[in-house]
C-alpha cells in the first residue's frame, strides 16, 4: 500500500471526506477507494527483512509460549530480545532513533507476531499503538526530544491509563483528577486498571480531570520512578495471559507542567486521537492470526482422517476453511485500507477504523472457534495451541472501545451528517423567501441526491475501473447504499432526537456500513488482484463474490429488520428478566 510515500489510492481522492460516512447518503467514493492502495517500496524492503528475523526469533520460543501463558508472565530475558529486534521502535521517527514504519507496515509487523503468540503482538502494540502514540500525535518538540530516543530502544516502554471501574466505554466517568499547583505543575491523584504494559511499564499516557467532578479531561505524560506511582499486581486473566496488565495508581505524584499532553481541558481529543489511529495494530494482529489458523486448520485437516479418510475431504470442514479464508481477506483487506487513509494525511477515518477494528476482531473470534472445531478434542487440550488462539481471541471485541459502542458510533456518526442535512433543508423551506438563492440551492443539492438514489443515476462510476466478472458485485453495493441512505432518512424522520435511543436501530445501521465497507475494499482489492496476479483471478473473484453475496444477504435482513422486527419483544423480556434478576422457569 503506497501512502505518504508512495502511490495514493486513486485520483482526484477528498482526503476531508469518509468514505463510510458518505455511505450513510447513498454515496460511493470510488476515488478514495480506486485503485487499492500499495505498500510503499521503502517498508516492503524492510518488511522483508524484518518478517523473517521475526519468524526465526519467534520459532525458537514454540514451546515457551505455553509456558508463559500458564505462567503469566513473559520472562525479563525475552523482553530484552524483543528490545534488541528494534520491536519497541517500529513507528518512531528516524530521527529519534526509530525505524519510522508506515501505519501500514506496522500492522503487518504485527500481523506477523500475532501469528505466533497475540502477548508478544500485546506487549509491542500497547506499547506503540496506544502507549506512547500520544507523543507522536500531540507531542511537543521537547517531549519528543526527551522521550521518543529512549522508546525506540525500549530503554523505556510505555502503556495507556484510561480505563478505570465505572470509566470503561464511558471516558466522560473519569475520576482520576489532577490539581494545577501555583507554579503550574498538577498534583495527580487516582488509580487505572486493566493497564496493558502495567507492571512493565517506564512511561504512562494518564488522563485526568483538571477541573474537578463537572471539569474536562486533559492527558498527561508520567514516569514510573515518580515518587506516588506504582502498580498492583499481576491479572489473572482469561487470555492473553503473558501480557502484563495490572492497575495502575497515583498518589500526589507531582507532575510538571511540561508533560502536558496536547492541550488542558482537551484529553478525550487525545484519548480518541490515539484510539482511532491505533486500532490499524489490532486489526494487523487479528489478520495475523486468521492466517496461522488457517495454515494449522489446513494441515489438521489433511492430517486427520475419519473413515479411512482425510477431513480435508468433507464438504463441512471445507466449508470452514473457505469461510475463515473469506473473512481473513475481507478483513486484511479493510484493515490496510484504513492504514493507508491514515498514512495518506486523510482528516476523517475515525468511522472506517472502528469498522476495521469491529469486523477483524469478530473475525478472528470466528476463525478461533472454527480451527478449534477442526481439531476436535485435540483443540480442547492445552497441549496444542487451538485453546490458547481462543481464549486469546476473546479480548478484541472488548479491547480499544467495546464492539457494542463502536456500533453505536458508526451509525450516529453517519446520521449525525444527514440529520444535519434534513436540518438544513428544513431551514430552506422555512426561509426560502428570504433567501430564495441559498433556499433553492439547498432544495436543489436535497433533489439531486434523492433523484440520484431514486433512478440510479450516476451509479455505474465504479463499473468502468472493474473487470467483467466483478461488475455485477459492484451493483450490488450501490444497490444498498442507496438503500441504506433511504432508511437512515427514514429512521432519523420517525424518530428524531430520540434517534440516540434506539440501540436496536443504530446496530442496523452500523451493520450496513460495515458490510457496505468492508465490501468496497474488498472489491478493490480483488481488482487490483485480477490485474497484478492473473494466474489468481479465479480465486479472487471467488473470495469477492462469496463476501458479497453474503453481505447481500446480511444487508438485506438489516434493511427488512427496521420494519418487521423483534425489538419491541425482546425489550420486554429484557425488561421482566432484569426485573426478576433470573430465569423464570423451571421443569420440577
Amino acid at each position: 500500500m503506497n501512502g505518504p510515500a508512495g502511490d495514493s489510492g486513486g485520483t482526484g481522492m477528498l482526503p476531508d471526506q469518509s468514505v463510510a460516512k458518505n455511505l450513510v447518503f447513498g454515496e460511493i467514493l470510488e476515488q478514495n477507494l480506486f485503485p487499492y492502495p500499495r505498500m510503499r517500496d521503502r517498508d516492503r524492503d524492510m518488511l522483508g527483512m524484518m518478517v523473517d528475523a521475526i519468524d526465526r526469533f519467534l520459532d525458537g520460543h514454540e514451546k515457551d509460549f505455553a509456558a508463559w501463558d500458564k505462567a503469566a508472565g513473559q520472562p525479563p530475558e525475552f523482553i530484552q530480545a524483543l528490545r534488541d529486534l528494534g520491536l519497541f521502535g517500529l513507528i518512531i521517527p528516524e530521527a529519534h532513533g526509530g525505524l519510522e514504519l508506515s501505519n501500514a507496515a506496522y500492522a503487518r509487523v504485527l500481523a506477523q507476531t500475532s501469528a505466533h503468540d497475540s502477548s508478544v503482538s500485546l506487549t509491542i502494540g500497547a506499547h506503540s499503538s496506544i502507549g506512547m502514540k500520544g507523543l507522536l500525535l500531540f507531542g511537543t518538540d521537547e517531549q519528543k526530544a526527551r522521550y521518543l530516543p529512549r522508546l525506540a530502544t525500549g530503554e523505556m516502554i510505555a502503556a495507556f491509563c484510561l480505563t478505570e471501574s465505572g470509566a470503561g466505554s464511558d471516558a466522560a466517568s473519569i475520576r482520576t483528577s489532577a490539581r494545577a499547583n501555583g507554579d503550574g505543575s498538577y498534583t495527580l491523584n487516582g488509580e487505572k486498571i486493566w493497564i496493558t504494559n502495567g507492571g512493565i511499564a517506564d512511561l504512562y499516557t494518564v488522563f485526568a480531570r483538571t477541573e474537578g467532578d463537572a471539569g474536562k479531561i486533559t492527558a498527561f505524560v508520567v514516569e514510573a520512578g515518580w515518587p506516588g506511582v506504582s502498580h498492583g499486581h499481576h491479572e489473572d486473566k482469561m487470555g492473553i495471559r503473558a501480557s502484563s496488565t495490572t492497575t495502575v495508581a497515583f498518589a500526589d505524584v507531582q507532575v510538571p507542567a511540561a508533560n502536558v499532553l496536547g492541550e488542558v481541558g482537551k484529553g478525550f481529543k487525545v484519548a480518541m486521537g490515539i484510539l482511532n489511529n491505533g486500532r490499524t495494530g489490532l486489526g494487523g494482529g487479528a489478520v495475523g492470526g486468521m492466517k496461522a489458523l488457517i495454515r494449522r486448520s489446513v494441515a489438521q485437516a489433511k492430517d486427520r482422517k475419519q473413515f479411512d479418510t482425510p477431513i480435508a475431504e468433507f464438504g463441512l470442514v471445507r466449508e470452514k476453511i473457505a469461510q475463515m479464508t473469506v473473512d481473513c481477506f475481507a478483513a486484511e483487506s479493510a484493515v490496510w485500507m484504513v492504514a493507508h487513509f491514515i498514512d495518506s494525511g486523510h482528516g476523517d477515518y475515525s468511522v472506517e477504523a472502528a469498522i476495521s477494528k469491529v469486523f477483524a476482531s469478530e473475525a478472528m473470534q470466528r476463525a478461533a472457534y472454527e480451527s478449534l472445531q477442526i481439531a476436535g478434542g485435540n483443540g480442547y487440550m492445552k497441549e496444542f495451541p487451538y485453546e490458547r488462539f481462543a481464549r486469546d481471541a476473546r479480548i478484541l471485541p472488548i479491547f480499544e472501545g467495546t464492539n457494542e459502542i463502536l456500533r453505536l458510533y458508526i451509525a450516529l456518526s453517519g446520521l449525525k451528517g444527514v440529520g444535519a442535512s434534513l436540518g438544513e433543508l428544513q431551514s430552506a423551506v422555512n426561509s426560502i423567501f428570504n433567501d430564495p438563492i441559498k433556499g433553492f440551492g439547498v432544495l436543489t443539492g436535497y433533489a439531486e441526491r434523492r433523484f440520484a438514489r431514486a433512478t440510479g443515476f450516476g451509479a455505474d462510476r465504479i463499473l468502468h475501473q472493474l473487470a467483467p466478472e466483478l461488475q455485477p458485485l459492484a451493483k450490488v453495493y450501490e444497490k444498498y447504499a442507496s438503500q441504506l441512505a433511504g432508511a437512515a432518512e427514514a429512521v432519523l424522520r420517525r424518530h428524531g432526537k430520540k434517534i440516540a435511543d434506539q440501540q436496536h436501530v443504530q446496530k442496523r445501521i452500523a451493520d450496513l456500513v460495515i458490510d457496505l465497507f468492508v465490501g468496497l475494499c474488498v472489491l478493490s482489492r480483488a481488482q487490483s488482484l485480477v490485474e497484478s496476479e492473473p494466474d489468481k483471478k479465479a480465486l479472487v473473484i471467488d473470495m469477492a463474490r462469496t463476501f458479497t453475496r453474503q453481505a447481500r444477504r446480511r444487508m438485506a435482513r438489516n434493511l427488512r429488520g427496521f420494519e418487521h422486527n423483534e425489538d419491541a419483544a425482546v425489550e420486554s423480556i429484557a425488561g421482566a428478566i432484569i426485573a426478576t434478576g433470573n430465569y423464570p422457569w423451571d421443569v420440577i
